[in-house]
């Protein structure tokens, strides 16, 4: 009597050993248990730990509740300004309602791939190429806002989405090499035509300083001839000051009207002082035999003689 009932204890022993095994589960920290008994699901979510279920009555399924990193394959598409670009992302969820993620959706992780595929291309298609390139910001949180929508009733809530890269044709990143070349280059012209006009200014106050004090020139051509000595050079350059120059050129005379050049070579030779020029005789030209003879005028006509009756007269007169 003894023996069997040992034999009974230790059968209902080894037997509540087995259920026990067979019922019992252990749920993680970061998990949550989704009990479904004959299809139907249980009131509650099992919480982390030690848990028991009916074997062969129930069912549990243990959902991950950790914030989920998925990769989006890279999106071809064409912007709004009409560039062919690839675009490719990742997303990070978490699951906030295990019941919800387990009824409402067949894999929701699946379900988030695909979503995000798609608004990523849409994305694309509404955005331009500047603001893919640095607007990125902006754009993240559009496709964060696209995907979040349908996901919350999934049971699914999306924690952030980054664009990792944006990959452009050869073609386009030629010419956007050679516009930012441009761009450095009118700004290193712009920085250099500003150094010009403060040096420009600068200059303008120190030769009005100089002008001044003469000897402050002097003084600098000084500094100048030293700070060129100082190389061991086998030639020394002397600057010409331009005053002296401009002295020169106020000293020289004007230039007076220029003499008409004179016919006879022996005219131009220059006479001793006190002597007088001889003027050369004019010669008359030939008279031509067949031309009239040319009259006298009446003022180069000798005088009539005077009467000599008159001057008897005149005589008498004077007796």
């Amino acid at each position: 009597m003894v023996e069997e009932l040992l034999t009974a204890a230790i059968a209902a022993g080894v037997g509540v050993t087995v259920y026990l095994g067979v019922a019992a589960r252990v749920v993680k920290q970061y998990e949550r248990g989704v009990v479904f008994r004959l299809g139907r699901l249980r009131k509650g979510v099992r919480g982390p730990g030690f848990t028991f279920v009916v074997p062969g009555v129930d069912k549990l399924r243990k959902v991950n509740m950790q914030i989920v990193t998925m990769p989006v394959p890279a999106q071809e598409g064409i912007t709004r300004d009409n560039v062919t670009v690839r675009v490719d992302a990742v997303v990070y969820f978490k699951v906030i309602d295990a019941a919800d993620a387990i009824i409402e959706v067949e894999d929701y992780r699946f379900a988030v791939s695909q979503m995000a595929q798609t608004s990523l291309r849409s994305i694309i298609g509404k955005s331009d190429l500047d603001d893919l390139l640095s607007n990125r910001e902006q754009l993240n949180q559009g496709l964060e806002l696209m995907i979040d929508s349908p996901a919350v009733g999934w049971g699914v809530q999306i924690d952030r989405v980054e664009i990792k890269d944006v990959s452009l044709p050869e073609t386009m990143k030629r010419s956007m090499a050679r516009q930012a070349e441009a761009d450095r280059e009118r700004r290193a012209r712009i920085i250099n035509a500003d150094a010009e006009l403060q040096a420009s200014r600068k200059l303008a106050e120190a030769a009005e300083v100089m002008s001044e004090q003469p000897a402050a020139l002097q003084l600098r051509l000084l500094q100048t001839v030293v700070a060129v000595a100082a190389e061991k050079n086998s030639t020394l350059v002397l600057p010409f000051p331009v005053e002296l120059l401009r002295f020169l050129e106020r000293a020289a005379p004007a230039p007076g009207p220029a003499a008409p050049p004179s016919a006879d070579p022996a005219a131009t030779q220059a006479a001793p002082p006190g002597a007088t020029q001889a003027v050369p005789p004019r010669i008359a030209p030939a008279p031509d035999a067949d031309a009239p003879p040319a009259l006298d005028p009446p003022a180069a006509r000798a005088p009539a003689p005077a009467d000599d009756t008159d001057e008897g007269k005149g005589e008498a007169e004077d007796g």
